[in-house]
Formats: C-alpha cells, structure tokens, sequence
C-alpha cells in the first residue's frame, strides 16, 4: 500500500478536502504515486491526517471522478493508467474556482449551506417527468440554431410571471435567459460596453459579484448599506463619476434590508441624471419569508435605466444553470446581438421543462411550499440558537432565507467556518463580504437544509467549534 506523505494548513481558506486531492493528484502526475499503486483507506488516511473520513472521500471521488483512480470496493482504490502525454505539462493540480466561496461542486448541501433550496423537498417525481418530456420534446424539433435569446416559451412565461410577482411591465422581446446571474451580468459587462468604468457596490456585498466586475475591468467603489438599503448619497460622495450600481434591492445580500421607497427614487433619480445604469439583483425573487415582497426596483423605472437580473437557483435548483436578464426595450436588439455571438441562452431541453414548470402553474405552488417549510426551519433554527448557543452566537439578524450572526471578539469566522466544514456543516464567513478591515466577524446560516430532528446537535457542535476559536484566539 502507498505512503502518502500530506501536509495539511489548516490556517489556509482551501477545504482539506481539496488539499488532500491535490496533493494525491500531483504525487500521481509527477510519478511519485505509480500505476495501479493501492492508496489507504479512508479509515487509514484520515487517522493519519487526523481529518474526517468524510474529508478523505470527497478527496478519492474527486480523483475517480476524474480517472485518476479507481475503486475495486473491498479491494481498496487504485490508481489507473493514464495515457501517455495526458497530463499537464507543468504538472499543476487543479484547484476549486474561488475557493473562500465553494467549498464543493456537485456535492449533497450540508446543515447551515447557504444558496440552495431544501434537497429534501423539491418535487423530483414531478421534475423528471417534466425533463423526459422536454427531452423528447428537443429531440423532435427541427435541426437548426435555437433563438440565442431563450426559448421564446420560457421568455414569454418569464415575462408573465414578472409582471405578476415583481409589478415589471416587460415584453418577451426584452427577456434573454441566461447562464445563471453570472452569465446575466457577463452579458450586461460586455453590451454595455463598462470596461475601464467604475462601478458602485454594496458594503457588505456578494463576493462573487465584487470579483466579476473587477474581472470584467470596471474598478469597484464599495457604497455602504444602511437600515434603508444603498446609501446613494454616499455613493455619490465617493464614486461621482459611476456608471453602473449593482444592487440587491428586495433583500439586501447579505443583511436582508428591503431598500425603502425614497432611496430606490434617489437611485433612479441618480442614474437618469447621470446617464448611469442600475443592475438589480433580485436573487430571491419573491421568494420572502414574512409578508409579500415588495416590488422590483425595475417596476418604478420610468428612464429605461433599469436591468433586471433573475434566477431559479434558488428557487427550482442551482445545478440549472439558468437564469434570466430583462432590459430596456431600446437596448432589446443591442442585447440580443451579443447574446447570439457572445453568449447564447442555455441547452433546450432544460429551458423547454422550467417553461413548462412555469406554465402548468407548478412553480408558484412550489414556492408556497417553499416559503412555509423555509419559515419554519428558520424559526426552529433561531429557537436552537437560543438554547444552545447564546452565549458564543448573538443573532443580527433574518436576511432571507439565512440567519445572520456575530462571533465574539477576537474569533475568525473563516477559521470557524473551515472547523465546521470538517464537521459537517457549511456556515458562511460574514467577513469576505465586507470590503474594509477591520470586517465584522459573523456566521451566515442558511435555513434550507438543516434537519430539525438534528439541528440542536447541530448548533452545539457549532458553538463548540466557536468556543474552541475563542480559546484559540486567547492564547495568541
């Protein structure tokens, strides 16, 4: 059997996980790990790391997932053969895509993972009728280039459910699906032509979408968010000169403010004026636990200053890929143009099930269902937290569908998220959502996924891994 010498930083924000795989995938590239070479068990190898024999699996399904190795059962994994000249010239393993924000692919969502619906509740019965229909559906259309725009169907249900849940009076025409929020805002970066221009964006703010504007060349000006939402004056302060403002209006991410009425006014006021463009993040559509959400922003622009930006990650499932942009009707062609060559709609089949979803009125009595369940798990949730944590995890506060918390002073939250990743538990870290240090030290606490026959266990391993942190931080 192979040794295999691993060396562990725990301090660095990289899951174990990903640091066992990529170091058992470099020892085979480099020829230190031979062919058909047996590697430990997971019981062996996580007592050796001192880690979880979870942590262990999910590093040998990364590497059988990629034909690295091979699993022969109680004959133990080994490594396979690979072709000569297959694998990277400089030997570099592969690493997650922003890790301090995914700490998996593909995985089951643990207790506490913020950004996905319940797995256990979605209808898969339903849904993979709805699949093998559109499946057959594709197969039969005629052969040729499908609208880059999105499914006509899908676009014109979008438009209907819209004008319905969010007050936005659009047209089919105005509605382009896209590869999810990232895709959408690719798209807007590239027919907006902002590269080189700044960028207002809210402090605290989804990492995710402070990264894809600096990427997409804009230089990003954080703009505080208070009890209202967006801090326009503020923003005008700082950035006078901006030329787009990337907001979550409906429930701010990640604090779940609802920005009020005069401060959407001023937002709009500002961008017509000074011929500046809003992208609203609606990433929860209506989807809000108490009361009725309150319209889009989009629904008040008069000034076609407005681009709106929708998902079903949230509310159907991330691993869609699917999301969908709408724009003003003067920028319908525009858009259009660089979808076809830039940045196409999605594969048929999945747009041809949402649409149907949709249509045979599945997806509003799915988010009723959701909104109940998801409303009692935070309750139970913050219930738990009272009991058995109080007095390491202070409730800030509901933003959505998570609950957001502060750690006592001196605990690093990415170190207690990193802790409880290896127990089992995907807490978000508060801190890389703020811009300035010194950030406030926080857990973001999904409600989706946690199961309350487990959740008090669940909450008190986690205060003792944030007491544990505290002890930790102490010392030094």
């Amino acid at each position: 059997m192979t040794s295999l010498p691993i060396g562990l930083d725990r301090a660095k924000k990289i899951p174990l996980a990903t640091q066992i795989y990529a170091a058992i995938r470099a020892a085979i590239e480099s020829g230190q790990i031979p062919f058909d070479a047996k590697l430990p068990s997971w019981r062996d190898l996580a007592a050796q790391l001192g880690v979880s024999r979870g942590t262990v699996r999910l590093a040998y399904e990364r590497l059988i997932d990629e034909q690295l190795a091979a699993s022969f059962g109680a004959a133990g994994t080994r490594v396979t053969e690979r072709p000569a000249g297959s694998l990277a010239a400089d030997g570099a393993p592969s690493t997650l895509p922003m890790p301090d924000l995914f700490h998996a692919f593909g995985a089951a969502p643990l207790a506490f993972q913020m950004g996905v619906p319940a797995q256990d509740a979605f209808p898969y019965k339903l849904w993979s009728r709805m699949l093998a229909r559109a499946a057959r559906h594709a197969a039969a259309a005629p052969v040729g280039y499908p609208d880059p725009r999105g499914d006509p169907d899908l676009r014109r249900e979008v438009a209907a459910y819209l004008g319905i849940a969010r007050g936005i009076r659009c047209g089919p025409a105005q509605v382009l699906i896209t590869a999810g929020f990232a895709g959408a805002l690719g798209l807007v970066l590239r027919a907006l032509g902002l590269h080189g221009q700044r960028a207002w964006f809210e402090a605290p703010g989804f990492p995710l979408t402070r990264t894809a504007l600096a990427l997409g060349g804009m230089a990003v000006t954080p703009v505080p968010v208070d009890a209202e939402g967006l801090d326009v004056g503020a923003g005008v302060r700082l950035a006078p000169d901006a030329r787009l403002a990337v907001v979550t209006p409906g429930q701010q991410a990640p604090l779940g403010t609802t920005m009020t009425l005069a401060r959407r006014r001023a937002l709009l006021a500002w961008a017509e004026a000074s011929g500046a463009w809003i992208v609203e993040d609606d990433y929860l559509s209506e989807l809000q636990l108490e009361g009725r959400a309150a319209p889009a922003l989009a629904s008040l622009d008069h000034g076609g200053r407005v681009l709106h930006i929708g998902t079903f990650s949230k509310t159907i499932s991330p691993a869609l890929r699917l999301g969908f942009l709408v724009v003003p009707s003067a920028l319908a062609r525009q858009f259009g143009d660089v979808a076809a060559c830039l940045a196409p709609a999605p594969g048929a089949p999945i747009q041809r099930a949402v649409a149907d979803f949709l249509q045979e009125g599945h997806y509003l009595r799915h988010l009723r269902r959701m909104k109940r369940l998801y409303a009692a798990r935070r309750a139970a949730l913050l219930d738990c937290l009272r009991a058995e944590a109080r007095d390491v995890i202070a409730v800030q506060a509901t933003a959505g569908m998570a609950v957001v918390t502060r750690l006592p002073d001196g605990v690093s939250d990415v170190a207690v998220a990193a802790r409880a990743l290896l127990a089992g538990m995907a807490p978000v870290p508060l801190s890389p959502w703020h811009v300035h240090a010194p950030a406030p030290q926080g857990l973001l606490l999904g409600v989706t996924n946690i199961d309350e026959r487990g959740l008090a266990a669940d909450c008190r391993r986690l205060a003792d891994l944030v007491r544990q942190c505290e002890i930790v931080a102490m010392r030094k």
